[in-house]
């Protein structure tokens, strides 16, 4: 009897032992982890910025990437996700407030911000586009609608700095448009800050710089060169960013996405945005900023 007592307090004892042992061997409480030490605390997200020699108005921005797995830029045009290294081009005179934001492990935020100073603009990269802004009265007179939709429910509104294309769906859709001269073999970068709430099925916004003028109630179909597209892979969620970077409708003339065109006359061409589709956001796809410029 006594050894029965004696073995039940010796297996009492090591149990109690193990219990305080992987007690002790637990990893103390690290910033925000519950306790596993993955999560980072802060992120550093400082960058420099290094003029390009030879370049006019250009610049790299370098991250720091230590802790570092994604990184996100905004120059002014929404924010977008980069590389630790971008090159960035400021054609026109100005303040620029740069933004970074860094994000770590266990998604950990930091930012951080730098001041660019353009003192002079780029003779040869001027913007072409007149009233891309849309901020007043006399900018959005620049652009002339292009009536597609026979009933009118796919229709342009503008209001606070920008243009919105609307559509119940259906296929209804509408076109504005601009006339612009350009030079012979001169090469000539398109872009514009494009962005919707929601998402999309079925739907286009495409831009096209063609030679042929525009008729109302004919679709627009001269040399494409960038766009949103549901079939493509793009706007079929949320979006805002320049169209370069979240755009996905390939060049007609190069085959590729790409927002770079050319000419083989002197004259006018006309810079056009067709937007339209079966299952269109209800919140519209709004544009501004609008950009045609020498490369």
């Amino acid at each position: 009897m006594n050894l029965n007592i004696t073995l039940k307090r010796s297996v009492l004892l090591m149990l109690t032992l193990s219990l305080g042992t992987l007690v002790s061997c637990q990893p103390d409480e690290v910033g925000s982890g519950n306790g596993n030490g993955l999560t980072a605390t802060n992120v550093d997200a400082s960058f420099t910025v290094t003029p390009v020699e030879g370049e006019v108005n250009t610049y790299i921005l370098t991250a720091q990437t230590k802790g570092v797995i994604v990184s996100k830029w905004n120059i002014g045009n929404g924010e977008y996700t980069g590389k630790f290294t971008e090159k960035i081009s400021l054609p026109d005179a100005g303040t620029y407030t740069i933004s970074h934001t860094a994000i770590g492990t266990g998604g950990a935020v930091g930012t951080a911000t730098e001041e660019i100073v353009v003192a002079t603009s780029d003779p040869l990269k001027g913007n072409l586009v007149q009233g891309g802004s849309f901020a007043t009265a006399e900018d959005q007179a620049k652009w002339t609608v292009l009536n597609l939709s026979a009933t009118g429910a796919a229709f342009w509104s503008f209001e606070n700095n920008s243009a919105t294309i609307h559509s119940p769906g259906g296929w209804a859709q509408e076109g504005i448009y601009q006339a612009i001269d350009v030079v012979k073999d001169k090469e000539y970068t398109i872009n514009m800050l494009v962005s919707s709430l929601s998402g999309s099925d079925e739907t286009w916004f495409e831009v096209y710089a063609g030679k042929s003028a525009p008729v109302a109630g004919v679709e627009y179909k001269d040399n494409k060169v960038m766009g949103l597209s549901t079939w493509d892979g793009c706007a079929k969620a949320g979006f805002s960013g320049m169209l370069a970077t979240v755009g996905c409708v390939k060049n007609d003339a190069t085959g590729t996405v790409s927002n770079v065109v050319k000419f083989d006359t002197t004259g006018k061409i006309y810079l056009l945005i067709r937007s339209g589709g079966n299952t269109f956001t209800k919140d519209g796809i709004t544009v501004s900023k609008i950009e045609l410029r020498g490369k």
